[in-house]
């Protein structure tokens, strides 16, 4: 069979055919979901839901059924509660071993991050749920300098640890709370089991996907990687493509998507970053002698039938949000219409009507109102 990577992909992430209801339904599936922009990342999970707001997802983060830690190569993710801890057990490891070398940058060892967790865990017992600079505070006045790249390792430590983990927010603020008090036990899986669901994860709803796109998705080695594939390999089907062995699930189900469809994807969707090699969604970008850094791309990305053809940015007013899409390529009719349509249901996510601001890649500019 010739593989269509792009149609599988967007079929196993769910985005070409949507079937969840409740957020982490979807964060569930996807095993982790990249979230340093909360917005963005929010966004991310409502297009692979039937129907949801932003309102919604916020209360889903409030409550605790969505979480938000550093885990994977790490950055922020979202996790759910069940799958937390054994994913911060698996991946902790390697994150503080890639970490070591700023650790020390930063003139932190093992008995200030000891002292560090400790204080942590008593400013925020009880149920207590604090921001970064209150807990940075009682940092301090624990005799534990605080600030810059020094408080994100003390955080990000604790995070790894397992010992704290994202709260409710506070207004527009992020707090933390105690892991133990904000996720019930569960029984533990061993590390060849959470290898196991990690890289069943990654395949199942990110293939067809090689070796190296899972390494750089999950920050674990090679010999990890070839491990978990080799236990996991009856579930799958592979393909070489010059010289790669792409992993994927059964195709047998997959339902055509309609032509064209876009989509108006985040800056760090799981459709993009989670793979180390991107070229099967660059071709349309190539043929243009667009690269990556190219300001056409601004910072959210346009997907037209699983191609990027451009980028998109966009600005929240008090009673309408300006979306300016920027265009790498010419598009029919019913292209102009499929990238309009996505920018209509970004607007009914956000419950406002959207101002669609076409920038051709020409520079030139229209505006349309999309109700």
């Amino acid at each position: 069979m010739t593989l269509d990577i792009p149609f599988q992909r967007l079929h196993n992430q769910k985005l070409s055919h949507p079937t969840f209801k409740i957020p982490n339904e979807v964060v569930q599936w996807l095993g982790a979901v990249q979230a340093q922009d909360y917005a963005g990342a929010k966004w991310a999970l409502a297009q692979r839901m039937q129907d949801t707001t932003n309102a919604a997802l916020d209360e889903a983060f409030a409550d605790g059924s969505i979480l938000r830690t550093h885990l994977l190569r790490p950055t922020w993710h979202f996790v759910t509660p069940k799958d937390i801890r054994w994913m911060l057990k698996l991946t902790a490891p390697r994150v503080h071993a890639v970490s070591a070398y700023m650790y020390r940058q930063s003139g932190l060892d093992k008995a200030i991050f000891k002292k560090s967790n400790a204080t942590l865990e008593k400013a925020l017992r009880g149920g207590k749920q604090l921001t970064r600079n209150e807990l940075a505070s009682n940092l301090d006045k624990a005799g534990i300098p605080a600030d810059g790249f020094r408080l994100g390792y003390l955080m990000m430590y604790a995070e790894l640890e397992g010992l704290i983990c994202s709260g409710a927010r506070r207004g527009k603020q992020f707090t933390y709370a105690l892991l133990d008090e904000r996720v019930p036990p569960i029984k533990a899986l061993s590390r060849d089991e959470s290898l196991t669901e990690l890289v069943t994860r990654y395949f199942s709803t990110r293939g067809p996907a090689t070796l190296q796109d899972f390494t750089m998705w999950s920050g674990l080695t090679m010999t990890d990687a070839r491990n978990g594939i080799d236990i996991v390999k009856s579930k799958f089907e592979h393909e070489v493509i010059n010289g790669q062995a792409y992993w994927f699930p059964e195709a047998t189900s997959l339902k055509k998507e309609k032509s064209p469809t876009a989509y108006l994807l985040p800056n760090y969707d799981e459709y993009f970053i989670g793979f180390k090699d991107r070229s099967a969604i660059g071709e349309v970008a190539k043929k243009a002698g667009i690269k990556g850094d190219d300001p056409a791309l601004i910072a959210h990305i346009i997907i037209l039938n699983g191609q990027i053809i451009g980028g998109w940015r966009r600005t929240l007013k008090k009673d309408e949000v300006l979306v300016e899409i920027s265009l790498i390529t010419k598009l029919n009719k019913a292209e102009q219409q499929a990238v309009a349509a996505a920018a209509e249901r970004f607007g009914r996510f956000l419950e406002l009507p959207v101002l669609l601001i076409h920038k051709e890649h020409t520079n030139e500019q229209r505006k349309t109102r999309s109700l």
